[in-house]
């Protein structure tokens, strides 16, 4: 029997060369050289001027996230350590594990060190960016707490209209870093145990529902729970197989370091390409940059800016430094580059190749990882969908935020999947950096003028 209708295969297969034709140009402009060094030196330009301090006062803001709150800070929705942990909720992902992997499969061993190099200067940017959130937040109609970006760019550089370009980037870039990538590599990690993509769809859609149509509030408190849990005891299995691998762990720290200047191990040999990876992955990682964490510490109940900025500077180091210097270390030790795989299925295989059976670690990870993040990014996107459209925009975004978890659990190209998160992470940095820059003598002024006596 012949049949005029095309196979899904054939229509799926389509629609993805379009998209990725489409995409791949603004690719190259969104992540090319300029974005990137654009993130890089807005990094280094406010460590410089803030003397290094977020560097120095890393111990500080440790003692702060660990204290209870304080009695006079009213003002929020969340506690500062909650805000902390929508934050980490959202940065610690698939990042970690499928986009180290990524950097390493792509860029080799050395792209792990521009990793931390991007991560190093990031702590200064992210500190920027919480305390331009507290400072130029809002209350909303329905009484809440609002800020990040897309209002320190309207109320301290009076730019409507570029803070709506932040919102709109932000929005678009919530579905793809916050919901495709994350839904779309814990389905296929599940898929290695014989799990139906369907069944995943379903079951991460019904649960991601019951906690974001509780809010910020409800998000925040899964995100407390889960968050210091699943970090902790993903580096503590990470460590159990760097003492396994205890031989190759000074070989795979030399070869970081060794490979970081020269692209003999990188796709194509160009050492370029090792550090383009290191940035992009590091980026992606931690978002330091980006605008979406201060969107999250904008929430919380405090009556200093610097004071938040001092505990939101430690999700990339915890991000960036810590976990995903933990999986790298992990995959570089155990050999399993050689293998030939990438992303998450890179990870599983160097945790069983460590120890045998121990990649079901992974995709625990990955499920505690992933929607965690699907939680603290659709808070994000809510929040730039809500100033560009109102309140009124917010149930619905809801609801399309789930059907999108759905969709991202069944549907895609890994490739494409990645190059979609990549290109509207980049589009969404640009306002966010440009207004960094703009407003860094405010985040100098209100960091001079803080008491650091706690």
């Amino acid at each position: 029997m012949v049949t005029l209708l095309p196979s899904v295969a054939a229509v799926t297969g389509g629609i993805e060369g379009v998209i990725k034709s489409i995409n791949d140009p603004i690719n190259s402009f969104a992540w090319g050289w300029p974005t990137v060094l654009l993130i890089a030196a807005t990094g280094i330009l406010l460590m410089a001027r803030l003397g290094f301090m977020p560097i120095r006062r890393l111990g500080y803001g440790f003692r702060l996230m660990l204290k209870p709150t304080d009695a006079s800070d009213k003002d929020g929705e969340i506690t500062p350590f909650q805000a902390l942990m929508t934050s980490l909720s959202a940065t610690v992902g698939t990042g970690n594990i499928a986009g180290v992997a990524t950097a390493i499969f792509v860029g080799g061993p050395g792209a792990v060190f521009w990793m931390w190099v991007v991560a190093f200067f990031g702590i200064a940017t992210k500190y920027a960016e919480a305390v331009l959130a507290v400072h130029y937040r809002e209350v909303d109609p329905l009484g809440n707490h609002v800020g990040g970006p897309m209002y320190y760019i309207k109320n301290g550089l009076g730019l409507s209209w570029l803070g709506g370009a932040f919102a709109l980037f932000g929005m678009l870039a919530a579905f793809g870093i916050g919901n495709g990538v994350q839904s779309f590599e814990v389905a296929r990690a599940l898929g290695t145990w014989g799990i139906p993509t369907g069944i995943t769809a379903v079951v991460m859609g019904a649960l991601v529902f019951l906690v974001i149509i509780g809010g910020v509030k409800r998000i925040a408190l899964a995100a407390s729970a889960v968050v210091p849990f699943m970090a902790i005891g993903y580096v503590v299995v990470c460590l159990l197989l760097l003492v396994i691998n205890a031989g190759a762990v000074p070989a795979a720290i030399g070869s970081i370091f060794s490979d970081a200047f020269t692209g003999e191990a990188a796709a194509g040999g160009a050492v370029g390409t090792v550090i383009l990876q290191g940035f992009k992955r590091g980026i992606f990682s931690n978002e330091a940059g980006l605008g979406s964490a201060p969107i999250a510490h904008a929430a919380a109940k405090t009556s200093s800016p610097v004071r938040q900025g001092a505990i939101a500077m430690l999700g990339t180091f915890i991000d960036t430094i810590v976990i995903c210097t933990m999986t790298a270390l992990v995959i570089i030790s155990s050999g399993a580059i050689s293998g030939g795989e990438s992303g998450s299925n890179l990870s599983i295989a160097a945790f069983n190749e460590s120890l045998s059976g121990s990649g079901g670690i992974v995709t625990l990870a990955l499920l505690f990882f992933a929607f965690t993040t699907v939680l603290g990014w659709s808070f994000y996107g809510e929040k730039c969908t809500e100033f560009l459209f109102g309140v009124k925009a917010i149930k619905p975004f809801r609801l399309v935020w789930v059907a999108v978890v759905v969709i991202g659990s069944i549907a895609g190209d890994r490739g494409i999947v990645w190059g979609l998160a990549d290109t509207l992470n980049g589009l969404m940095a640009i306002p966010n950096l440009i207004a960094l820059v703009l407003l860094s003598g405010t985040v100098y002024k209100l960091t001079r003028d803080y008491a650091f006596s706690e």
